[in-house]
């Protein structure tokens, strides 16, 4: 990294909390080194009381842009000067480029979670997924899986201030695609596990599993979870959550988040620098 550091290097940022588990950093540098570019991204803490200044550095740094994770998603979008239109449809952000101080925010989880199924061998289209979640990335997954033509889903999040963005995201899933989406409460135990029953996928797109709630599981009767099943997790640390745990001893097919956060991260990488992540030499890394 020293050798590569000069006036001239731009900075790209990561902005979330909690936020030094990220493999983010390790992943965006070692691409930047592979392909000669001049650059380098870190991570800073930084929540919802510190966003505002971040983005304001963003501008006053001069830098390249911005990855945003937790808790700033859907906070972030008051800061920016646009927004591209899936970041719009989804109502949260996690990429920012800035283009001469005009800061456009995109949003790349969706089509990183699914290209990540893919990786995995998994295919939902035409079947029904259940997911546990209704923040910004939960979000972008629901919609990128239902305009990729996932024909059911049922969404479960506690009544909270997320709740009523799931209900914004379910009305606009049922009136611009083919798939039907419905709501329901995460605390109703027996509707969860009817859905789950007759789901192809099951989904926990929150930040239960990893730090500070890493034995923590929003599944905690493995019954739920029949062999033909397969479990995702967004979280990527550790690679292994409680609740991957419990469906590996179900016999359940387990996908955990380091694809999503690599083929999210491969798009964010495109829109900085115009070109295309090393994938297979990042992947190679952060698998093996």
């Amino acid at each position: 990294m020293t050798e590569r550091l000069n006036g001239h290097t731009i900075l790209i940022g990561l902005m979330a909390t909690p936020i030094r588990h990220s493999l983010s950093p390790t992943m965006h540098n070692e691409a930047f080194a592979k392909l000669g570019l001049d650059y380098a991204y870190l991570a800073f803490e930084v929540g919802n009381n510190q966003l505002a200044d971040g983005i304001q550095a963003i501008r006053a740094l001069g830098m390249r842009g911005s990855n945003i994770s937790m808790p700033n998603k859907q906070v972030v979008l008051s800061h920016l000067d646009k927004l591209s239109p899936a970041a719009e449809m989804v109502g949260a952000v996690n990429t920012i480029v800035n283009d001469d101080g005009v800061l456009t925010g995109h949003i790349t989880d969706g089509t990183g979670f699914m290209r990540g199924l893919q990786q995995a061998d998994v295919s939902i289209i035409g079947e029904k997924m259940t997911i546990c979640g209704a923040g910004g990335a939960a979000t972008a997954i629901c919609i990128q899986a239902a305009l990729d033509g996932v024909k059911e889903l049922a969404i479960f999040n506690r009544k909270d201030d997320f709740y009523k963005n799931a209900e914004r995201t379910v009305s606009m899933i049922n009136e611009k695609t083919d798939c039907k989406a419905t709501l329901y409460d995460i605390t109703d135990e027996e509707q969860l596990r009817k859905e789950i029953a007759t789901s192809a996928i099951f989904t926990n797109a929150t930040g239960v599993g990893m730090k500070p709630l890493q034995e923590e599981s929003l599944i905690t009767d493995p019954t739920m979870l029949r062999k033909e099943l397969v479990v995702a997790d967004v979280v990527y640390v550790p690679s292994e959550t409680k609740l991957l745990k419990l469906a590996k001893e179900q016999g359940c097919k387990t996908v955990n988040g380091l694809g999503m956060m690599l083929w999210q991260g491969a798009a964010a990488f495109e829109l900085w620098t115009g070109e295309e992540m090393p994938v297979d030499y990042i992947r190679e890394l952060l698998f093996n």
